[in-house]
């Protein structure tokens, strides 16, 4: 038997994923020594009720509710608490006493990230965060290392399980949203509050993450542009079906080139959008997360799989405590982040995009007419247009289609028809995606 180093490994939190981690690495300890080239040793898990009930039976010694006193001497530590504080403070503690960071905590990054890097920075350690963005899916190292040496131009993810659960049984049994989100919260995919989930914030937070590795740049919360998908319904799923589209909430991670073909932005945003039935996203059901890249040495590149499960996170929390093993048995300074490329974020109005917009209008004659004029006015060109007249009551519904224009114009001109005296309704506006 090889006689390892022996690594102190401290865990914060024992939820969902931090008892499945700390069974995991007491069960496999021998194997994970063998690819870590060290010895991990569990020395203690800070909760704050250490009689709570556990996913995972695991020994009652290990538990504390001094997690200061457990940080002291610790080589590695799992932070799996969430949320903003104390998280925050007891890594940067760990980081200042010389341990690397293992990390879960998507909006503890997504807010204080470049803190809490500057800090690894200053003193040599690392902070390994695989499964902030994604859960099991391994998207973090391809863009961090794999890719390092490429230029990401796109991404575009499906990175929240529950929003795509709902969706997509609203598509494929057409299901309402309220009863959908009812069975999520009751199959545990969505919290009692489901504020986080259904109105993007997880996506926002996920979208942040990897568009500062993407492109190698700092990205504020604040500057992703985010919608929910509380206004999605069923003639909405199924004016989409017609269309041969689906709806997903979409994280969009965008490098943009300005006219002049000189200077570089990015735009990062979440909302519902319609995508093609053609399109590899199209086809990610049930609480399934999928990332699509655009490299453009790479080309295009597909990561799908589980993005959330207390065992299927555990999975990227263990491989980067592996990772911090390894960098600690090899010696030297931890890699930090590169974000120099300083590349400014640009507001949502100067993205080009598509938009299909459904319109109540009055059912009668020059409406067609007068619609396509404001649409002119905006200069927004028409791709396609759908007409169903409702029997009756003396409407109409427009469906239409628009080729590709700016934002902000597309905004303003959505804007004019609803100040239309000819139109009763703006039922709803899509923006379209994976063209």
């Amino acid at each position: 038997m090889i006689d390892y180093r022996r690594l102190r490994v401290a865990l914060l939190g024992a939820g969902a994923v931090g008892s499945q981690v700390a069974g995991l690495l007491l069960k496999h300890r021998a194997e994970l020594a063998d690819r870590a080239g060290a010895d991990l040793e569990l020395v203690g898990i800070a909760v704050r009720d250490t009689s709570a009930a556990r996913d995972v039976e695991l020994p009652d010694e290990l538990f504390t509710t001094d997690a200061e006193s457990l940080l002291l001497g610790a080589d590695i530590v799992i932070e799996l608490m969430g949320g903003i504080e104390p998280a925050r403070g007891y890594i940067l503690q760990a980081i200042n006493s010389g341990a690397d960071i293992v990390t879960a905590n998507k909006a503890l990054l997504a807010t204080h990230g470049s803190e809490i890097f500057d800090a690894a920075d200053q003193v040599g350690a690392s902070v390994y965060y695989e499964a902030a963005a994604a859960g099991a899916i391994p998207i973090i190292r391809p863009l961090r290392d794999s890719l390092a040496g490429d230029r990401v131009n796109r991404i575009m993810g499906i990175v929240n399980g529950t929003t795509n659960y709902i969706l997509d049984r609203m598509d494929t049994e057409g299901a309402d949203f309220g009863d959908v989100l009812k069975q999520a919260q009751d199959l545990g995919y969505a919290e009692a509050d489901p504020t986080a989930d259904i109105e993007a914030y997880d996506a926002a937070q996920k979208a942040a993450i990897l568009a500062s590795l993407a492109f190698h740049t700092t990205v504020p919360l604040d500057a992703v542009y985010r919608e929910g998908i509380t206004s999605i319904d069923a003639a909405m799923i199924e004016s989409a079906r017609k269309a041969d589209m689906v709806i997903k909430l979409l994280a969009v991670c965008e490098r943009l080139t300005a006219n002049d073909g000189e200077g570089e932005s990015i735009s990062v945003r979440v909302y519902p959008a319609l995508i093609h039935r053609s399109h590899p996203l199209a086809s990610v059901h049930g609480a399934n997360n999928a990332v699509f890249v655009e490299a453009e040495a790479a080309g295009p590149l597909m990561f799908y799989g589980a993005g959330a499960g207390g065992v299927q996170t555990a999975s990227a929390v263990l491989g980067d405590v592996v990772s911090a093993a390894r960098r600690h048995v090899a010696g030297g300074v931890g890699v930090g982040e590169s974000t120099r490329a300083n590349l400014p974020i640009v507001p949502i109005g100067h993205v080009t995009t598509r938009y299909q917009i459904t319109l109540e209008v009055t059912d009668e004659a020059g409406v067609l007419a007068t619609i396509a004029g404001i649409l002119s006015d905006g200069g927004v060109s028409v791709a396609t247009v759908e007409q169903t007249v409702e029997p009756g009551d003396g409407t109409a519904r427009l469906v239409i289609g628009t080729h590709t224009a700016r934002e902000a114009d597309l905004s303003d001109t959505v804007q004019s028809l609803a100040a239309s005296a000819v139109v009763r309704r703006v039922v709803s506006v899509l923006r379209v995606e994976g063209d």
